[in-house]
């Protein structure tokens, strides 16, 4: 299971990224410069991927390697790697 410090730190980095999303949906309301906004969005999106790096190692460490069999964590992995195509597309 993952530790109570760990699922914190993730809902910090999560309400950060609503935070920012937030921002940028009032730069919109308020017809700010484009660039402005873009630049927003791409640190948003970084914001985003740091996260999922995050927790796919979380994942990795928690779920896979300390899995309760080894038909458990090849289940465990095959998940990873079903989510990992989509997140590289």
């Amino acid at each position: 299971s993952h530790s109570r410090s760990e699922r914190d730190a993730q809902k910090l980095r999560l309400r950060r990224i609503v935070g920012q999303m937030n921002a940028i949906e009032r730069m919109l309301d308020e017809d700010r410069d484009c660039s402005e906004i873009l630049m927003q969005l791409v640190s948003a999106r970084k914001a985003i991927k740091s996260l999922s790096e995050t927790l796919i190692h979380s994942h990795m460490q928690h779920c896979i390697e300390h899995a309760h069999s080894p038909a458990e964590g090849r289940k465990q992995l095959q998940e990873l790697l079903v989510v990992l195509e989509r997140y590289v597309e």
